[in-house]
Parts: C-alpha cells; structure tokens; sequence
C-alpha cells in the first residue's frame, strides 16, 4: 500500500550479491514505488546475463526505469546518468509515487543523491592518457594515480582503464586532486533514506562463485557472442565489464570457458571487497544483514519503512 504522505526516495546499496534486487522489489511492492537502476551496466540492452538483470517476466509489474538504454558501443557516463536519474526521481515523486535507487555502483547512487559535480574534458589531455593506457596498461595508470591522488585510487578498480584515465585527465585539467570532486557527504539529496545490504564475506564469495556458475549455465557466451555482432569490442565500458572481458579473452585464445568463469569469479569476488570498502565509508547508510539466519525480505521491509516515518 502507498504511504499515506508525500513519498521519500529509498536507495537500496551494498555489495554485488547481497539481494539488493529482491529487497528493492519488495520496498516497491509495499511503498507504492517504482526502481531505478543505479547498476551502470545494466544500463546496456542485452547485457541481461552478465549483469544478473531481473528478467522482464519477474519484476513483478513494478515499473524499472534507466535499464536498457544504452548500446553496448556506449560509453555509459555518470553525468548523464546523474540528469536522467534525478529526472525520474523528480517525475515520480510529483506523481506520489516512492522512488527505490537500487545497484552497486556507489558513483552512480552519489551523483543523484549529493551535489556531485563533473569537470569538462579536454581531447587531447583524454588521447595522451588513453595512448598510455594502451601501451602500458591500466595497473600501471593505477599506480601513478595512487600517488598522485590515493583516496581516488582507492575508490577505483586497477582493472577499471576507462576510471582511471577519468581520474588522471581531471587531474591535469584542474589542478586539483579527482577526489576533491567528491563531496563530503551531506543530507542526501530529496530526503532519501539509504539503505545497505551485507553478507559476510564468506557468504558473499559463495554466493559469487554460485551466481558466476549460473550465469556461464544460462548461456552467458551466447550472449557475449551475439553482443560481439553487435558491436562489443568496440564498446569502451561495456566491454570490459566482467565476464564479457573474461570470455573475450578466451575467444581470443584457448576458448575455455572454465577458465573464463574462474577468473570472472575471481575479479568480482575482489569487487565485491571494494564495493564493500566504498559503502562503508557513508555513515548515512542504514546496514541490514541479509545473511541466511537474518530478517526475512518482510521483516527488512518493516524497518526500512520505520526509517522512512521517523
């Protein structure tokens, strides 16, 4: 049933598989309310597997809004989506419905709910930085980063080339270090209620190893290889993404998809530590245990409603 009163938004955060999806549907059901995907890869069409999308038949007639729209030949970037997200929000709290964020991509849930700013880009400071990228590969860019700024070293991936070069254009741009663009956070924005979702790590890994096992089953190399068709390769983000990166590269080379899935397992049981790291730092963050012994999904949709009433 809606809330009697004028709506506020809900984001639902934390690590890759912690249930984020299942609860956040659950809230929608309860809040009246309707998702928006704070997953920037889910932002790509056809990318379903790779990125644990709900399928269409299981979200429950709860309207989702900021999947699906991107190419995969799209670079995917925060500050558009920080416009269309906020857009939403605002058209659907006019409407009197409860807008529920909902992803793991912790720069996306910032840029809708802080006053998160995006420098401009300069070409060629972006073209040098991208040559070095490609002569001397993302760990190397990582570690001049981390000298030159270590809290934006810490926050992005040394696998994550395209960030990384972000970082060190803005860099040279302004003078400044790129975490200065990072907010101390503040009141999140629209009076939102933030909620995070946790696992123990062990639980974590085995619910990763398990997910990545379920996704090479449902065809995961199916997909990347019609994405191929489509263009993939060419796509600076949604290339790189996990298990798209890792089953390209066996498609390149020996083809075994074991291998593919062991290493795609293995990197995103690593992302999940830096997830983890990232939303730990937010004290605005009400955490819930989602661990098999915790709150079932309806008992999490009472306290996260407590929280809204207070």
């Amino acid at each position: 049933m809606p809330l009697a009163s004028s709506p506020r938004p809900v984001a639902v955060v934390g690590p890759t598989a912690t249930g984020k999806s299942e609860l956040a549907m659950q809230l929608a059901v309860e809040l009246g309310g309707e998702l928006i995907n704070a997953d920037a890869l889910q932002l790509y069409r056809g990318m379903d597997i790779g990125t644990a999308k709900t399928p269409v038949s299981e979200r429950r007639g709860i309207g989702h809004h900021l999947l699906d729209v991107l190419d995969v030949t799209e670079t995917a970037s925060v500050a558009t989506y920080q416009q269309q997200a906020r857009t939403v929000v605002e058209e659907l709290l006019a409407r009197g419905v409860t807008p529920v964020l909902v992803g793991g991509s912790g720069l996306y849930i910032q840029a809708v709910l802080d006053e998160l700013n995006f420098p401009g880009t300069d070409p060629e400071v972006r073209a040098r930085w991208e040559q070095e990228l490609h002569e001397h590969g993302a760990a190397a860019l990582h570690r001049r980063l981390a000298e030159l700024d270590p809290p934006a070293a810490e926050s992005i991936l040394p696998s994550n080339g395209r960030r990384v070069v972000r970082a060190l254009e803005v860099i040279e741009i302004t003078g400044k270090r790129f975490s200065a663009n990072l907010p101390a956070p503040g009141p999140p924005r629209y009076g939102a209620v933030m909620v995070g979702l946790d696992r123990p790590i062990a639980e974590l890994d085995e619910r990763v190893d398990a997910r990545v096992a379920r996704m090479f089953d449902a065809g995961l190399l199916h997909e990347v290889r019609r994405l191929e068709r489509a263009g993939l390769r060419r796509g600076r983000t949604a290339s790189r993404a996990l298990g798209y990166q890792q089953v390209l590269t066996e498609l390149d080379g020996a083809g075994d998809m074991s291998m593919a899935a062991a290493e795609t397992a293995k990197l995103t049981r690593r992302f999940v530590r830096k997830q983890r790291s990232w939303f730990r730092r937010d004290r605005r963050i009400h955490w819930f245990s989602a661990t098999r012994q915790g709150p079932t999904g309806q008992e999490l949709t009472g306290q996260v409603r407590a929280l809204l009433d207070t």
